[in-house]
């Protein structure tokens, strides 16, 4: 297994449905491109300050708004990879709430990036939480809730009070022991019992991405990734240093979609 908290078969089909989505997203782009009116002044100094030609400029704005689509989904990745593990259920888009442990008495809501919700939404995320956990004929009253963070703003660790602030006066609302806030990397740690849990889960993707394109990542783009890892996660990312040094990497294949893929070579 590539991960000690989660079956291959899972994972590759949580990364193989994310690249769908992400070249369906660019596919819908092509198909609509010009349907809505461009800014013919915004392009024409996007060219020239770029130092673009028209196709190049056309190709940038493509990615640019397939971009926007795929961000909407890595959320619901992290979602699906965590309530994958055992002991948690995904509760699904719609649901009052996005992960349960009732083993462990958890709830959880997962945002990808510090800056997914406003301020004011984040106000309303407590009060969400708080009617979840307080209320006597709630299901997960007494429950310890979580906002979680995938992507915090700065690369630090917490698990602390969740006490955004209020929107009409902008003091902060009180702190409550089962209303919590959390970067990804610590709680994932808390559903997999891996401290490096996001660490093996990020060199694992490459991996897996590797197989189901048949192409080996190249090793410069893996080491801008890398950094890009470092910089979100700071000393976490002393972590996957260390697996990639490591981790054994014998030729092996996995079953996916009925064709035997390479998972790293």
């Amino acid at each position: 297994m590539m991960l000690k908290f989660l079956d291959d078969a899972t994972l590759v089909a949580e990364v193989s449905h994310l690249l769908t989505v992400a070249e369906e997203a660019m596919e819908s782009q092509r198909r609509e491109f010009g349907k809505n009116v461009i800014d013919p002044f915004a392009a024409m100094f996007e060219m020239a300050g770029f130092g673009l030609d028209h196709a190049g400029w056309v190709r940038t704005e493509l990615m640019r708004q397939a971009q926007k689509s795929l961000q909407n989904h890595v959320g619901q990745f992290h979602q699906d990879i965590l309530g994958s593990v055992k002991g948690w259920e995904n509760m699904n888009t719609g649901s009052v709430v996005d992960l349960v442990s009732h083993e462990r008495k958890v709830i959880a809501e997962v945002k990808n990036k510090y800056n997914t919700l406003s301020g004011g939404k984040r106000s309303d995320q407590y009060s969400n939480l708080e009617k979840l956990v307080m209320q006597r004929a709630s299901r997960y009253h007494g429950y310890t809730s979580y906002f979680v963070t995938v992507i915090p703003k700065s690369p630090e660790r917490f698990d602390r009070p969740f006490t955004p602030s209020e929107k009409e006066t902008g003091a902060n609302l009180p702190e409550n022991p089962l209303i919590r806030e959390i970067d990804g990397a610590s709680f994932y740690e808390i559903v997999t019992g891996e401290k490096d849990a996001l660490a093996q889960l990020f060199k694992a993707i490459i991996q897996v991405i590797s197989g189901v394109s048949g192409k080996e990542t190249d090793p410069g783009d893996k080491g801008a990734l890398m950094a890009y890892f470092q910089t979100a996660f700071g000393a976490l990312a002393a972590s996957i240093r260390f697996i990639a040094a490591t981790m054994e990497m014998p030729s092996r294949s996995m079953r996916f979609t009925g064709t035997a893929l390479p998972i790293w070579r």
